[in-house]
């Protein structure tokens, strides 16, 4: 049973600077709300029950944000406000299904991954980045229902105009059924001429476990990272079954500044309905 995910929140935010030079991207409020709780209510109402946050030393503010009992205890104590204490027992909650794990050195999504593998238990584990947001439908439960249904590993995936694959992953397949495929490969940013397909991963994955000793053999790639597209590489190659997830939602990418802004003004419209 899929119960555990993965998010990396190491990372410097440097599309969303200066937003991000003294608060973490991933608290930036989207709508009243650091976008990082979307992710986490998206994962609790497909079932996940544990979250292991990949964060930095620079980064602290995170758990700060999560962990800070005591400032609203004594808030609490002076002001019964419903709001406050609605808003400190959500964070209560969030505190019982999250662990922390240190990537001190900007090293790539590849090595964030593995340092947290003495904490997986299952054969499979959820990872999300937290600056693609997906609302409308949720897309962890379908991947999950992908994933029981195939038993194999999944990629998030989404139509992207052919005219901009460079700037994503992108996945090759030989057939397509309603909402998801069999993956072929993944090839990283290639050109219009060049390109598989227009189909592009974005940033939620269900991944084996035995990525682990994939990611622990690989060398440092382009910028000095380990790079998780590597490993899903050599996993498919191995004969590993990775299906691509034709998400049913509305993507928003809150990691630049005019996503962040974008993503707001989606967010407030749907709450409107």
């Amino acid at each position: 049973m899929l119960r555990q995910a993965i998010i990396p929140l190491a990372g410097l935010g440097t599309r969303l600077l200066p937003l991000s030079s003294i608060t973490p991207k991933e608290l930036l409020p989207i709508n009243g709300r650091p976008n990082l709780e979307y992710i986490l209510d998206e994962c609790i109402d497909a079932g996940i029950k544990e979250f292991i946050f990949i964060i930095s030393k620079k980064k602290e503010s995170i758990k700060k944000y999560f962990f800070n009992d005591q400032f609203y205890k004594t808030i609490l104590t002076k002001k019964k406000d419903k709001r406050i204490n609605d808003t400190f027992q959500k964070l209560k909650k969030y505190q019982k299904m999250i662990k922390f794990v240190y990537q001190n050195n900007p090293k790539g999504t590849g090595d964030a991954i593995l340092q947290c593998k003495n904490y997986i238990k299952s054969s499979h584990f959820l990872m999300l980045f937290p600056d693609d947001l997906i609302i409308k439908k949720n897309c962890t439960k379908e991947m999950i229902s992908l994933h029981n249904k195939t038993r194999g590993s999944i990629i998030a995936t989404k139509k992207v105009d052919k005219k901009t694959v460079s700037r994503w992953g992108i996945l090759s397949f030989k057939k397509k059924n309603k909402n998801y495929f069999k993956i072929r490969d993944v090839v990283e940013k290639p050109s219009i001429q060049n390109t598989p397909s227009n189909y592009a991963i974005i940033g939620r994955y269900i991944l084996p476990k035995t990525i682990m000793k994939k990611l622990k053999k690989l060398k440092p790639g382009q910028g000095g990272e380990i790079h998780i597209t590597d490993a899903i590489k050599d996993l498919i190659y191995d004969g590993e079954n990775f299906y691509g997830n034709i998400f049913k939602g509305k993507y928003l990418d809150c990691g630049t500044l005019s996503g962040y802004i974008n993503s707001g003004a989606e967010i407030l419209k749907e709450n409107k309905r």
